[in-house]
């Protein structure tokens, strides 16, 4: 067995779309792409570092997947994220897609029919985790069927009001534990949770008695 991590850069309000360019995805009218790029520097940095120090495989919606098979793969060797770019270029990338016979970047390959099937017969098997970048809409159907083991949060100090969230009504109801979490100085929490279980209920009346 393997587990599912899923990596969001998020807002207050908990949106995760178009966070690193103002071309990235304007669906629906959103004109704050790029908003995680002020509060960039060496703490976020050595955070995303650490995020793909240990062996994984990527899990992506397709839109994602176009988006980051138009970008890595053309990164030059003297580019700030040229480590990141070899990264993702040679590791396994399983992709939602209707279109199987489209993914040319090296090492994609189609999660067949059913995607929550597809993702727990990946589960089962051995070897790295699995590991998604953006990936809204597929991320929403893992959160909804319970599938996420972890989660890598970098939350940003503003209120975006509008756009894709990570986090809809569709979620399964689960307990996570804070496994660990640090600020940046621009006020980025970056927090690990782990899931531990069911949600757990109880009642004050007791206590005012």
């Amino acid at each position: 067995m393997r587990t599912l991590t899923v990596a969001a850069f998020i807002s207050l309000d908990g949106v995760m779309q178009a966070p690193g360019g103002p071309e990235e995805d304007t669906s629906g009218g959103f004109r704050f792409g790029g908003w995680i790029v002020p509060y960039a520097d060496p703490t976020t940095g050595q955070a995303v570092q650490a995020l793909f120090s240990q062996p994984f495989e990527l899990l992506l919606g397709r839109r994602t997947y176009d988006i980051f098979a138009s970008y890595w793969p053309h990164v030059q060797a003297d580019a700030p994220h040229h480590g990141i770019a070899e990264l993702f270029n040679g590791v396994a990338k399983h992709v939602a897609t209707h279109h199987a016979d489209t993914l040319e970047w090296h090492n994609s390959r189609a999660l067949p029919g059913n995607l929550v099937d597809a993702v727990r017969a990946l589960k089962r098997q051995e070897g790295p985790r699995l590991l998604t970048q953006g990936s809204g809409d597929l991320v929403r159907q893992l959160l909804g069927a319970g599938l996420v083991d972890e989660l890598r949060l970098m939350i940003h100090p503003i209120l975006l009001g509008r756009g894709k969230r990570l986090f809809d009504e569709n979620a399964q109801a689960s307990a996570f534990t804070l496994q660990n979490s640090l600020s940046s100085p621009g006020g980025v929490l970056i927090a690990k949770y782990t899931r531990s279980g069911e949600v757990r209920t109880g009642s004050f009346e007791g206590a005012r008695q």
